[in-house]
């Protein structure tokens, strides 16, 4: 920090200081200029003279009151514009004491708004050159009370400038700290969103893949004994599963890497192309499951895609850990307009036939990843039983804020 610097800290940290020395600087002014007195011949000639005592008590009166401009700035202006005014009348030869409501006018302006400067300041010129011009020693149009006119002025000019610089480098200070603020919240928004985003990935992935490798692993406890060769396949099943998922896993934990970390996942994400995979899946689990679809040469956009995928398995996951071990799904995907409709029925009738009322989020992220896409998302029960997921997605990806959620 420069010495500049720190003078200006210690004087914002002691105002009443820096007016007291403020205050002895003009007193020192006004006692200086009171030991001379110009003289108007041919020449202007200086000479010394001696002030009276009345004089002397009202600079020290008048500099006295500039201690308190900051706290008091009006009243400090009436009373360094009395002692001015007297000093006016009775002052012969005239000392210089309306340097002091120069000041105290200069303090009014640079804390007060501009109409208030101009009304105080037009009232102060006014009473200080009348004054002296109506019951002064000098003539009227002597320019010792011209001069009271144009110091005034500048006092309350000056006060306003700096007023306006002030308030000039607040709103700039101001807009960058709420500039600063939406940066924040801006950056706690996307780092939310992108949070919510990977949890939705890691639970559709880990949820299928473990009800899938919780059903082969209890089919090949079952048959272990008797079937031996029933339980191998089961288990060579389980080992298929868990390594899709340890895949998948690896992917979405990728995305978390900076961008110059090493092995960054380059395997595009899942989408309709891998349905008939992913109903394979399924099919091996024991579930059965059939896929109609009318909706071949679609170009879906990555994030439709993708979320179009992740309802599917979200949905038939449901359907194998909630709708019991004899339920049939039935998986449609139709073009329909500028929509693609996601349709996964099942007749299960399990005890617990209603996804999502052990507690779990499965429903809940399919229905934010439908939002997040302005599409719509119904579920529920189906009359005589079973359970229904529809989605409706936009083929036109559209976001609240125009962006690509992918």
């Amino acid at each position: 920090m420069s010495t500049l610097q720190r003078a200006k800290v210690q004087a914002k940290a002691h105002p009443l200081a820096v007016d007291a020395v403020l205050a002895a600087g003009v007193l020192a002014c006004m006692v200086a200029g009171s030991f001379v007195e110009p003289r108007h011949r041919d020449t202007v000639n200086w000479v010394l003279r001696t002030p009276d005592s009345l004089s002397l008590v009202l600079m020290v009166l008048g500099a006295a009151a500039l201690v308190f401009r900051r706290r008091a700035p009006m009243t400090v202006l009436v009373l360094t514009g009395t002692v001015s005014v007297v000093e006016s009348v009775t002052g012969d030869p005239r000392t210089p004491v309306a340097m002091s409501a120069v000041i105290a006018l200069y303090t009014v302006a640079s804390t007060t708004d501009r109409p208030t400067t101009w009304r105080v300041g037009l009232l102060t010129t006014t009473v200080l050159t009348g004054a002296a011009m109506a019951a002064g020693p000098l003539p009227w149009y002597a320019q010792e009370n011209l001069g009271i006119v144009a110091w005034a002025g500048i006092g309350a000019t000056a006060g306003d400038a700096v007023r306006s610089r002030r308030a000039f480098i607040q709103a700039i200070r101001e807009r960058a700290e709420r500039a600063e603020r939406t940066r924040e919240e801006e950056a706690r928004r996307r780092v939310a969103e992108e949070r919510l985003r990977i949890a939705r990935d890691l639970h559709d992935v880990v949820a299928h893949h473990i009800a899938l490798v919780n059903v082969q692993a209890g089919v090949a406890a079952h048959v272990m004994d008797k079937r031996p060769d029933q339980a191998k396949e089961a288990l060579s099943h389980v080992r298929e599963a868990s390594r899709s998922a340890l895949n998948e896993l690896r992917a979405t934990v990728g995305l978390l890497r900076q961008s110059g970390d090493p092995e960054a996942p380059t395997e595009p994400a899942p989408g309709l192309d891998r349905l008939d995979e992913l109903a394979g899946t399924f099919r091996n689990a024991g579930q059965r499951v059939e896929v109609a679809r009318t909706d071949q040469g679609t170009a879906l956009p990555a994030a439709v895609d993708l979320a179009a995928y992740r309802i599917i398995q979200e949905a038939l996951t449901n359907v194998q850990k909630h709708a019991g071990p004899h339920a049939k799904a039935e998986v449609s995907v139709v073009r329909v307009g500028p929509n693609v409709e996601i349709t996964v029925l099942d007749d299960g009738s399990g005890e617990d036939a209603a996804p999502g009322s052990g507690g779990g989020h499965g429903l809940l992220g399919m229905r934010e990843r439908v939002t997040a896409l302005r599409g719509t998302l119904t579920t529920g029960p189906r009359y005589g039983g079973g359970f229904r997921v529809h989605a409706i997605l936009p083929v036109k990806n559209r976001t609240p804020t125009g962006e690509d959620p992918a």
